[in-house]
């Protein structure tokens, strides 16, 4: 006999939002869910950039390939500490002088080191708020003086800032038996290296992610399958270099990032693509055509 409607939807509430089971989430950004005390999250995701947009004339041809390793632990029910380390394949093709060059590089990148604290914690029947805070440092673990055959490479192509930079932010969850709300305000002050300073970065993030199977339930726990759709305002200030501000450099791009979350008990697969809808870069910024998102996350 099937479990009657009311006791299968608290069973059902219980799995949700139960602090073992592994809950959507964005797939752009971090949500304010922690993990439980004692607890192990492992988020592999892979990053495709490309940028080809040039309004320079040179032709600029940008392609980033990125896996990001995270590794999560829950120091107790309210703070969680997490560390992100960074493969980069990072290439340029350009124009110069009629002569068409690739400038490339690959190795580690700079390393996040950074704390989640809970500060409001609500729960009600099939449905739970978290807001927490979260600061951390990237630090300068990446190569930032690669060279080729022309020369130094580009700041955008080395794999690191050589800089030690400050980030922090507030982000919301609100989760429920059928969607889930997160939005975060962050900011990142990158220092100077080497003569030179990428724009700090200042950036809005949202995301509205939706059950879309199974839409009715007939008994068990199944497995879930939910939609996502993301906002990412995301504004750069001008790169500073030898003492002047970078007049074709920063500025301000607004994403929209449609995807889809494969949820079970303890892990997730996702993927997504941010798309480019406003892009008010300063002089011949390079423009953003697309990043491709994909990846899993395992809760141990």
């Amino acid at each position: 006999m099937g479990l009657s409607r009311p006791i299968f939807m608290v069973l059902l509430a219980a799995a949700l939002l139960w602090p073992h089971r592994a809950p959507a989430g964005p797939i752009s950004f971090n949500s304010a869910l922690t993990l439980s005390s004692g607890e192990f999250v492992f988020r592999e995701q892979g990053v495709l950039s490309q940028s080809g947009d040039d309004p320079s004339g040179a032709d600029r041809d940008r392609r980033s390939i990125a896996s990001l390793s995270v590794l999560g632990y829950g120091v107790d029910e309210d703070i969680s500490v997490f560390a992100v380390l960074p493969y980069l394949d990072n290439r340029l093709d350009v124009t110069t002088g009629g002569e068409r060059r690739t400038r490339e590089t690959s190795g580690i990148g700079d390393v996040r080191l950074f704390g989640r604290h809970v500060v409001v914690r609500k729960n009600w029947p099939a449905r739970a708020f978290r807001l927490s805070l979260f600061a951390g440092i990237e630090t300068p673990t990446g190569e930032d003086n690669e060279s080729d055959r022309f020369g130094r490479l580009p700041a955008s192509v080395q794999l690191g800032s050589g800089s030690w930079d400050p980030f922090g932010g507030v982000v919301a969850t609100y989760q429920t038996l059928d969607f889930q709300i997160d939005g975060q305000l962050a900011y990142q002050a990158n220092t100077e290296a080497n003569s030179f300073a990428f724009g700090d970065v200042a950036r809005a993030d949202a995301s509205f992610q939706y059950r879309l199977w199974p839409r009715t339930f007939s008994g068990g726990v199944p497995n879930f399958l939910y939609g996502v759709l993301e906002a990412n305002l995301i504004h750069q200030g001008k790169n500073h270099d030898h003492g002047a501000d970078d007049g074709n450099s920063g500025g301000l791009s607004l994403f929209l990032t449609p995807g889809l979350q494969l949820v079970g008990r303890r892990w997730i697969f996702e993927a997504a693509v941010q798309l480019p809808v406003v892009q008010d870069l300063n002089g011949t910024a390079l423009e953003s055509d697309y990043v491709v998102r994909a990846g899993f996350r395992v809760n141990f």
